[in-house]
């Protein structure tokens, strides 16, 4: 495909999601309509929209690219999705209930109720900041993606090409917010799934390999081993890490995040979301097999054609999350191409489109207080405009400083950083759930929240010298929260009231 081909297809489908956002927006594009969708979103829109926003273009590309990886990593990442499963299983039973019963439109209200004011903002402050963070990361793993294939082309630098991508999707979510991502997500999540079913057959067209010979290949490969039991102490891959990790990873960064459960509670009621939840998690376990299979067919085809895994243009390091785009790109035909760019595109904004409207919610209900305040008011809808565009802002900062000083797949570091700025909120819930006759000191909790990815980032440096040779990979997450567990309960006292939420 011609970077000509690639840019108008991409102003094709920004303009049927912006004509999408203006059709839906138009009649109300109030406060209530921007933070919960005026709570009237159909379950299976929000189930299947869902998917998009978990997923990312960090799973559209980094995901496959990590199975040929020189670490050897082939279908290990399946553990940790089974791990993923268990912590949606637990939100659904445990966090969703609350939400609702409480009422909420920003989660961290139960926060400000079961602990305090200053437990509140560190709360919000670190959603804030983590979601910021890792809605970056994401994005700038497609963005280097456009840039190396298409603007490149027409030597447009990289900080422009982050600033267009980020005007697109301000352009179609700062009216209706919610409600218009709760339709544009289900459309770009049917991109996304239709995607990866059509690049798995286009590949094994180019093969001659029918449905069962594509699984006999992938089977017999060196690529799809999934469970990984020995070395406990010095494996990363090892299966019961990569669960825990999965399962504590996923309540923190979707249970205790305000983005994908501002879906959720814009649904008609808890039984609603519960039914949304559990229709997710299978699509989710599903659609991530046959990511890992395009994983594995891409290997397989590269070295049947002699494709060597693409290198940064920096660094001169291997790429692995680059092989898909190399080949979609530069390999199949024009079709696979264009399905290709549209998975691609779909998945990563539609995490975007969503952590923009996320993080404009929290802000605006946490910090301004506009839960409080008449939707109708203009000045009000103003005021979160310029959030929004706050947002957008910051997020392209983090891209630009992310840029200069990356050198590792994308999809392991998010999750790394997950594990040091999401442990103190499960941390917080965790005790705010499970030691309900304590009261926290409310004005220390900053300090142990900001206590507690420090001391984890020390016990990970030393876990060799200090556990037998122990090494951390995702479960890192639950030390931080254990870390901000024990420091709550140590400044806490006992009361004899007990607290009932």
């Amino acid at each position: 495909m011609t970077p000509s081909t690639i840019l108008l297809l991409i102003i094709i489908y920004f303009g049927t999601l912006f004509y999408i956002s203006h059709r839906v927006s138009r009649k109300d594009g109030g406060n209530d309509a921007f933070f919960t969708a005026n709570k009237n979103s159909k379950w299976y829109l929000v189930a299947f929209g869902m998917i998009g926003t978990a997923l990312s273009g960090v799973t559209f590309i980094s995901v496959p690219g990590e199975v040929g990886a020189p670490s050897g990593e082939q279908f290990k990442y399946f553990q940790f999705v089974l791990g993923n499963a268990l912590g949606f299983i637990v939100i659904t039973k445990l966090l969703l209930p609350l939400y609702y019963r409480m009422n909420l439109t920003s989660i961290y209200g139960y926060i400000e109720q079961r602990m305090g004011f200053y437990s509140y903002k560190t709360a919000a402050s670190i959603f804030l900041i983590s979601r910021t963070v890792s809605s970056a990361f994401r994005l700038y793993l497609v963005v280097i993606v456009l840039q190396r294939f298409v603007f490149d082309f027409y030597n447009i630098p990289f900080a422009f090409t982050v600033l267009i991508s980020l005007v697109l999707i301000f352009s179609y979510t700062y009216r209706g917010g919610l409600k218009t991502i709760i339709i544009t997500d289900t459309l770009q999540t049917f991109f996304l799934v239709t995607s990866v079913f059509l690049t798995i057959y286009f590949i094994c067209d180019r093969m001659d390999l029918s449905a069962i010979g594509a699984f006999e290949e992938v089977k017999n490969s060196n690529y799809s081993k999934i469970f990984f039991f020995d070395d406990f102490l010095g494996s990363k891959f090892h299966f019961v890490k990569q669960i825990l990790g999965g399962m504590f990873v996923t309540i923190a960064m979707t249970g205790l995040d305000q983005d994908l459960m501002q879906k959720n509670l814009s649904c008609k009621n808890i039984g609603e979301a519960q039914k949304n939840m559990f229709t997710f998690t299978g699509i989710f376990v599903v659609i991530n097999i046959f990511f890992l299979s395009v994983g594995a067919l891409l290997y397989i085809y590269a070295n049947k054609n002699g494709i060597a895994i693409p290198t940064d243009l920096v660094t001169g390091k291997p790429r692995t999350d680059l092989l898909f785009p190399e080949i979609a790109l530069n390999h199949l035909a024009t079709i696979p191409a264009i399905v290709f760019l549209l998975g691609i595109i779909a998945a990563t904004f539609a995490t975007t489109d969503s952590a923009l409207t996320a993080l404009t919610t929290s802000f605006c209900v946490d910090f301004l207080g506009m839960d409080k305040a008449e939707n109708s008011k203009k000045n009000t809808v103003r005021t979160r405009h310029i959030v929004h565009i706050s947002f957008s802002a910051l997020i392209f900062f983090v891209i630009l400083i992310f840029n200069s000083i990356n050198d590792s797949s994308v999809v392991g570091m998010i999750f790394k950083v997950a594990s040091y700025t999401y442990g103190p909120l499960l941390g917080l819930y965790a005790f705010g759930l499970f030691q309900k006759s304590r009261h926290v000191k409310d004005k220390f909790v900053p300090v142990i929240c900001l206590l507690s990815p420090f001391f984890t980032y020390l016990i990970n440096e030393n876990s060799a010298a200090l556990f037998a040779g122990y090494v951390f990979d995702n479960e890192l997450i639950v030390l931080n929260g254990l870390i901000t567990y024990l420091g709550l309960y140590l400044t806490s006292s006992r009361s004899t009231e007990k607290i009932s939420f």
